[in-house]
């Protein structure tokens, strides 16, 4: 009998020894993904926690890991091969593509399909309102470039506008203590966020004052030697990561429940219905009237970059094509 249970139990240690090698070779089967955040998380990034969470990107064959951005940018940091991907925007990356020594990256995914941004105040509802008011700036030329067109068009005088530094951390309750006229938000966050705390606001958005402003903002870019090295993972995690914002799309309340609880920096203790009430109104923009999630559309991207080159707001013009590829999204 002692016999008989001691080759049992021998048995038994064997088929453990063994389940447990098969797991750590499936485990190390997954390929290592790093992606690098622009900001803390908020719910332009709830379909990398969804699909992290739901294991999408396990089922992909991916070990991805989501990190906050360094001093340097997650531009800086893809380029560097220390992340795989990044997030950024179409607008902040138009320096970089024009200048002689670009950074090794490209964009790889729209996250939005619109620009959702445009200019909050207590009483400006067309651009040429801001005429006599303090408007908080970070002092971009490509900012108050697109302003001052803006507020052209619609016969304004830009050189009327009383420009003051931008030291903002929440829009609604600047505005409501008078420490500002107007500023440039983004609506998914601290318009929803001025909605919620009862402020009677004007607000007026870019893109649709003219369409060449309706860039792509945020997007993916990706590390371009990584790409052509690894083809099939990027599409593996761009796949994946779809999967992750079209499930938000469908189950939004739990999709913003998911990012609260993903969130290791612990900024959105606290502001439960704004993540809520901001995932419910951002999810109508992941795919909007595209015919997918993430796809650029080329004539719209160059649009913009035409603008800036025209302007001269890069060191030189910018090709048709710069800086974007769809040839990585399902």
């Amino acid at each position: 009998m002692k016999k008989l249970t001691a080759i049992l139990l021998s048995l038994i240690l064997l088929f453990t020894l063994v389940a447990c090698s098969d797991s750590a070779d499936e485990g190390s089967d997954l390929k290592k993904v790093t992606i690098c955040l622009d900001w803390t998380p908020n719910t332009n990034h709830t379909g990398l926690y969804v699909a992290l969470e739901k294991g999408y990107y396990v089922d992909a064959g991916l070990d991805v890991t989501i990190v906050q951005p360094p001093e340097g940018g997650a531009e800086m940091m893809t380029s560097a091969g220390q992340s795989q991907f990044g997030i950024s925007a179409q607008d902040s990356l138009a320096a970089n593509f024009a200048s002689e020594e670009p950074l090794n990256i490209t964009t790889v995914a729209a996250i939005l399909q619109h620009n959702t941004s445009g200019i909050i105040s207590l009483d400006c509802p067309s651009p040429k309102d801001l005429e006599g008011k303090r408007y908080s700036t970070w002092d971009s030329p490509t900012e108050k470039a697109i302003i001052k067109h803006v507020m052209e068009k619609d016969g304004g005088d830009f050189s009327e506008v009383e420009l003051i530094p931008n030291v903002i951390t929440n829009e609604a309750e600047a505005l409501r203590n008078g420490d500002t006229d107007a500023v440039w938000i983004y609506y998914a966050w601290s318009g929803i966020n001025a909605e919620l705390t009862g402020l009677d606001f004007e607000y007026f958005d870019f893109g649709e004052l003219d369409s060449v402003f309706d860039f792509y903002t945020p997007v993916i870019i990706a590390n371009k030697d990584f790409l052509k090295e690894n083809p099939d993972t990027a599409k593996a995690f761009l796949s994946a990561t779809a999967k992750g914002y079209e499930y938000a799309i469908d189950n939004p309340e739990e999709a913003a429940s998911i990012l609260i609880e993903g969130d290791t920096t612990g900024s959105l203790l606290g502001s439960e219905e704004l993540v809520l009430q901001s995932q419910k109104w951002i999810n109508e923009q992941y795919i909007a009237d595209a015919d997918s999630w993430g796809v650029i559309d080329p004539e719209r991207w160059d649009n913009f970059y035409k603008w800036l080159s025209d302007e001269g707001l890069v060191e030189k013009a910018l090709p048709a094509g710069t800086g974007f590829t769809n040839d990585y999204l399902s």
